[in-house]
């Protein structure tokens, strides 16, 4: 098995170092796993005014099991991957059901529950329990691979159980919450990735193996993933007045449930835009051209031109019939849009 380095310095690190996070001044279950869902794939900078106004509004486990979906993901706006809190509502009705709406206490009640895998449900047990659980995330990977000079690929499944297992292994010797988040903050702050460690600034500099090997910006080592698929579209921002057409996505799928503008399939021209909408018997006021824009996801890139088109009523009126004409304020306060669509805000 695996084993680590004395560890002892690193805790004492963090106790001086630690960033001052909400979700740390804590051990509520709930909050903790509302963290954890919203960091996953996001920036703690990012989070922040998410967390705040998620908990504001959805302030206790039976509010979130109760909540409204438009209301729900309206709340996640911006945050993407929306299949998240789509579990977590999943998850906190099973905690009404199963547990009385307490939220369960034990590792296996807790990875049992919707949406939550071995990560999440180490992070709740030991930050919010004090159990003796790993919660190794991407940061963790990284620093217990350059600390063992570890030069498998990390994303393996074997390599995970292998480095999960050796964190296990100090959670036992240490207070499992504080060596966890410890591990977390060095990979956040210090053991930084794309090649590019504060060596120097580390509590471990003198236990690294791959710091002592010259091999700290080379690992870990990661298989490359798959390249993404890339997809044409031209984004209309159809508008009537200070209405906005709009259409609900498919409830399956990529960005389920949430509304968006009229978009064609490719790159159009100014005159196939006119075209299109003359196919549907509408003749526009005006067509402006506006910026070329893009997103990814994570098996997906959207490569995005746009165009604002002014309408009159009886224009509007042969609209398709999933669209809908939303106004301004309840595309502020009501609609959930994706975040991909965010060069084209300010036109709605």
């Amino acid at each position: 098995m695996l084993k680590l380095p004395d560890l002892t310095p690193l805790i004492s690190w963090y106790e001086k170092n630690a960033r001052d996070l909400p979700w740390r001044h804590t051990r509520d279950p709930y909050r903790i796993w509302v963290s954890e869902i919203m960091l996953q794939q996001t920036r703690v900078e990012a989070v922040l005014p998410y967390y705040a106004r998620f908990l504001d509004t959805l302030p206790s486990i039976s509010a979130l099991a109760a909540a409204p979906e438009p209301q729900l993901l309206k709340l996640w706006e911006g945050l993407g991957y929306y299949s998240r809190v789509r579990n977590m509502q999943k998850a906190a009705r099973t905690v009404m059901e199963q547990y009385g709406g307490e939220f369960p206490t034990t590792f296996g009640d807790i990875r049992a529950l919707c949406g939550i895998g071995d990560y999440t449900a180490g992070a709740i047990a030991s930050f919010a329990f004090d159990l003796p659980y790993p919660a190794v995330d991407g940061n963790v990977l990284r620093v217990t691979a350059r600390l063992l000079c570890y030069e498998n690929d990390v994303l393996s499944p074997a390599a995970k159980k292998e480095l999960t297992a050796a964190v296990a292994k100090e959670a036992k010797k240490h207070p499992p919450a504080t060596l966890n988040q410890a591990l977390m903050e060095l990979g956040a702050t210090v053991c930084l990735p794309n090649g590019a460690p504060r060596c120097e600034k580390c509590p471990l500099f003198d236990a690294c193996a791959a710091r002592k090997n010259g091999k700290e910006t080379a690992l870990p080592i990661r298989k490359k993933p798959a390249a993404r698929k890339t997809e044409a579209r031209t984004v209309l921002i159809l508008r009537v007045g200070d209405r906005v057409a709009l259409c609900r996505r498919p409830n399956e799928g990529l960005l389920s449930g949430l509304y968006e503008p009229y978009c064609l399939s490719g790159h159009r021209s100014p005159e196939e835009v006119i075209s299109a909408l003359a196919d549907l018997g509408i003749s526009p006021l005006r067509i402006t051209p506006l910026e070329a824009s893009k997103h990814i996801f994570t098996h997906l890139e959207w490569h995005m031109t746009g165009f604002e088109i002014l309408l009159d009523e009886e224009n509007a009126s042969r609209l398709p019939q999933e669209l809908f004409l939303a106004p301004r304020e309840e595309i502020d306060t009501v609609y959930a849009l994706p975040s991909a669509y965010r060069a084209y805000r300010p036109y709605m």
